[in-house]
């Protein structure tokens, strides 16, 4: 079946509504999708409910329970993708409700010391308008606000500036652990995945250590993966007995093509049939 199990909304830091991307996913010719949005789970109610609405039966789209949470392990950002958990277990929203109050306070912390440190004056409005209502706020948000406001000249300037761990007026969010994340998700009856590992340093030994919590899979099929880093990831997974997920991790079009990469062929057929089969034996055990 082909599918795309890696896709964001307006919800965090994506450009579409949900409803767009149920139309491109259909465009697309895929059969199944995971709305992925960071420490969020609203988008998904509103693409089934639109799907629904269209009535597609001729071409029918399966819309998979998704969420990517931001984690810190060592001061570096680890995301954990959930799939297919009961989003009414507490502790799970327990956790939505701890990380949209940590991205709250990082963000107020932040716009304070850029009106204190550097004269730019932003407002929260500003950064919360960028994403539907009880949406994500998050980095790429207050870039945007620090450009609008005329105090960087492109986004890309914002991040180099202001938007990172050495900057003075830069907060790090208070945030779970990988091992938290991990085992909430798994504790709610999901499939736990470390995303795109090729972004951490120890990728090996963290994947090991999550195992304990839960961890089921590795994202090894990314659009940042070159083919000899999806070899790698897929060797691990089977040599450690995770299942192999992938997704193309889409946010926007690419902006200097305009061409939409989500369900792009190089995720393969048979990554969805792996994640439901795993979800069955989690019901099982």
């Amino acid at each position: 079946m082909k599918a795309d199990l890696h896709i964001h909304t307006y919800y965090s830091d994506g450009v579409y509504p949900p409803e767009k991307i149920v139309d491109l996913a259909l465009d697309a010719g895929l059969e199944a999708i995971a709305i992925t949005d960071h420490d969020n789970i609203m988008a998904y109610e509103v693409a089934q409910e639109y799907l629904k609405n269209k009535g597609q039966e001729s071409q029918p789209l399966e819309i998979i329970k998704g969420v990517e949470i931001n984690t810190l392990y060592k001061g570096k950002e680890v995301h954990i993708l959930g799939y297919l958990m009961d989003t009414d277990d507490s502790d799970f929203k327990e956790l939505l409700k701890t990380q949209q109050a940590a991205r709250v306070k990082q963000t107020k912390e932040i716009i304070h010391l850029l009106a204190k440190k550097e004269s730019i004056r932003i407002k929260y409005e500003d950064i919360t308008k960028q994403v539907a209502e009880g949406g994500s706020i998050g980095r790429p948000h207050i870039a945007k606000a620090i450009t609008a406001a005329g105090g960087t000249g492109s986004v890309i300037e914002a991040y180099a500036k202001y938007i990172h761990d050495e900057s003075p007026v830069y907060v790090p969010r208070k945030t779970v652990s990988p091992h938290d994340a991990v085992e909430i998700i798994y504790d709610a009856g999901g499939v736990p995945v470390i995303a795109h590992p090729h972004d951490i340093d120890i990728a090996e030994e963290l994947i090991k250590k999550l195992m304990t919590c839960g961890l089921r899979g590795i994202e090894a099929y990314h659009r940042k993966h070159s083919p000899a880093c999806v070899e790698y990831f897929s060797s691990m997974a089977e040599e450690l007995g995770l299942i192999v997920t992938g997704g193309s991790d889409f946010h926007a079009p690419n902006m200097m093509n305009g061409q939409i990469i989500m369900g792009k062929n190089f995720i393969p057929d048979w990554i969805y049939d792996k994640l439901l089969k795993e979800k069955r034996l989690l019901d099982l055990a």
